[in-house]
């Protein structure tokens, strides 16, 4: 028995895992492909039900997950490939070059403020730029920058200004083989932009977000400092409309299911889009509210009964710009009436769906997918957080669209199937002995 786990995926799912083995005192090797821990939800601005700061919340666990002395941190990294078996597994793992010396780097942005490039930054959604070399964001962790490149001009610039020497145009991809007990896999989700969204004019008009976008639109952090301000002017919108299920329940254009979480991220966009625009009027188009959490039937009750927002049940058919407006045409399938609205900014609330390259995780690790990408456990009631392959286990959106807690706790479920892989394994070593 390898009493190491290895956990791909550094988003709230994989570092809750990540920690909970940690403080039981087991080595952790943390794979991350980005160049920070944190995920999706570092790019929050506000969680549900309960309007916390979600910087608030992750920058600790971040902190922590960094200076933890049994969490060997790997990001720019992946897991090429994976031989044996429960308690003994062999992995290679790929660690794309920084170009940025980590143990020099001591992040003062003398790099990124001489750099010449401006390109769309990854981490705001392309609402704001970065320069080629770069740290995501200020909260990020490790707090070191990172050179991408494939956009870099290689005018030296950058290394002649660094202090403390730390950028090497050199730096080569490596190879790692490593042993590990357990492998827990928390590879997330991302946001469905196809035909369904397409559809509403996403990707035609900077005016229509995703609610992700929005997110960062709502982030002091972000790139408008938390006011709410249209990308193509820069202006207050005073009008604004909510789509919901935009791809979700639409088997022919989209996705078959519901991504559950969209009616509360949207309940939440309405009361803190108020909260910043006082004169400004939310509408909601929707099919049916799903709010299956603790206090969130209340939240939702909230969001429509004080003000925050006009619910109207029935989709949009259209949506296109017309004189410095974008028309939304609905029709209220309770009244019958058709709906008209000039709104300032359309926002979609886009289906959740697996992220890239889950399927070759998956076809690497010999465990099932469903048929839409979403990994499927060896029993969904008894046994949510197994696979198919002994000691590999589950958690997080890769399973499916979840809310946090319920993420936090199915990743402290992986992981404790992981120390009881490790503790029987030292049980029978002691007995044993005897």
């Amino acid at each position: 028995m390898v009493d190491r786990a290895l956990v791909i995926g550094a988003g709230i799912s994989g570092m809750q895992a990540a920690l909970d083995i940690a403080n039981s005192g087991y080595e952790v090797l943390l794979v991350e492909k980005g160049p920070t821990i944190g995920g999706h939800m570092a790019q929050l601005s506000e969680t549900f039900p309960t309007l916390d700061c979600s910087s608030c919340i992750m920058t600790p666990r971040m902190v922590e997950v960094g200076q933890h002395a049994n969490i060997r941190k790997l990001m720019l990294s992946e897991v090429t490939d994976v031989e044996g078996e429960a308690g003994n597994f062999h992995v290679k793992i790929l660690r794309h070059p920084r170009y940025v010396i980590e143990d020099k780097c001591i992040a003062c942005g003398a790099c990124a403020k001489i750099c010449p490039v401006e390109v769309d930054s990854e981490f705001e959604l392309g609402l704001s730029k970065r320069a080629a070399i770069y740290m995501p964001f200020p909260q990020a962790v490790p707090a070191v920058y990172h050179l991408d490149l494939d956009t870099c001009l290689e005018c030296g610039q950058c290394a002649e200004r660094c202090p403390a020497d730390a950028i090497d145009y050199d730096m080569q991809p490596k190879t790692l083989e490593i042993d590990v007990g357990a492998i827990i896999v928390a590879t997330g989700y991302e946001l469905y932009d196809g035909q369904a969204v397409q559809a509403y004019g996403y990707g035609s008009h900077p005016d229509i977000l995703n609610g992700l976008e929005f997110e960062r639109l709502l982030s002091a952090s972000g790139p408008t400092g938390g006011e709410v301000l249209r990308p193509s002017d820069g202006q207050v919108p005073k009008e604004i409309v909510f789509i919901q299920c935009a791809g979700s329940r639409n088997p022919e254009h989209g996705v078959p299911y519901c991504s559950k979480i969209c009616c509360m991220y949207t309940a939440k966009h309405t009361i803190l889009y108020k909260h910043r625009v006082h004169d400004g009027q939310a509408y909601v188009f929707y099919i049916d509210v799903r709010a299956g959490g603790k206090g969130y039937e209340e939240f939702v009750a909230r969001a429509m009964e004080e003000d925050h927002a006009l619910y109207i049940r029935g989709r949009v058919s259209k949506v296109f710009p017309q004189n410095g407006k974008l028309m939304v045409w609905g029709a209220d399938t309770l009244t019958g009436q058709k709906i008209e609205i000039d709104a300032d900014m359309v926002v979609i609330a886009a289906a959740i769906v697996p992220s890239e390259g889950s399927r070759q995780v998956a076809e690497m690790l010999g465990i099932d997918v469903g048929q839409h990408g979403f990994y499927s456990p060896t029993n969904e009631e008894m046994t949510p957080v197994e696979s198919q392959r002994p000691g590999v286990f589950l958690a997080g959106m890769g399973l499916g669209p979840r809310d946090i807690p319920e993420t936090v706790a199915q990743a402290s479920g992986a992981a404790a199937k992981a120390l009881t892989l490790f503790e029987a394994a030292k049980a029978q070593e002691r007995a044993n002995d005897k």
